[in-house]
């Protein structure tokens, strides 16, 4: 029997702020800084590289859809990539947007490739971000199988990773980026 895999969080298991027992205190900064991730890992190695792993029109998970106000049978253009430090996966990125908004205010996000999308989010004075909201994956969700499956051997995910998601605006119009932290981000300093 194959086993169906969910995207378990709902919008309410997305927290803006983690009770603090349930995190690592060096993760903490890294999953709750309002500023680019980009930069900040930049800062903390020698080199910093956007693997591209995917780029194509694709459904969202179910709870992608309801916060973008998409029906689940709607196709949005997906992102994934993995940031590196040094040649080491440090996070694993997800970015949601509407089909329809891919013309216009965010045209950017077509061409890209592997160019970092914060460099350009945190760039531009008309993008607002939306306040972080973060959340526990485990095996339950299909985001944590695809981390896993992304690092194929090349580390020992443990039971549950954090992520942290947030909307960035530009014209009204709307992008949602998550970012699921790997154990190896612990290798950068906080």
């Amino acid at each position: 029997m194959t086993q169906i895999l969910r995207t378990r969080p709902t919008r309410d298991d997305w927290l803006a702020h983690p009770p603090r027992a349930t995190v690592r205190p060096q993760l903490r900064p890294w999953l709750l800084d309002p500023q680019s991730l980009t930069a900040r890992i930049r800062a903390r190695c020698a080199r910093f590289e956007v693997q591209v792993i995917r780029q194509a029109p694709m459904r969202p998970h179910p709870d992608e859809a309801e916060l973008l106000g998409l029906r689940v049978s709607d196709r949005a253009w997906l992102r994934e990539v993995l940031l590196l430090a040094d040649g080491v996966p440090v996070v694993y990125a997800r970015s949601v947007l509407p089909r329809h908004n891919l013309r216009g205010a965010w045209r950017l996000f077509h061409g890209i490739g592997s160019r970092p999308l914060g460099a350009a989010l945190f760039s531009d004075p008309r993008i607002v971000r939306q306040p972080l909201r973060c959340t526990r994956l485990d095996t339950r969700d299909a985001r944590y199988h695809r981390a896993m499956h992304l690092m194929s051997g090349q580390l020992r995910l443990p039971a549950s990773l954090w992520a942290r998601r947030s909307l960035f605006r530009l014209r009204g119009r709307a992008l949602l980026v998550s970012e699921v932290f790997l154990p190896t981000i612990l290798n950068l300093a906080p």
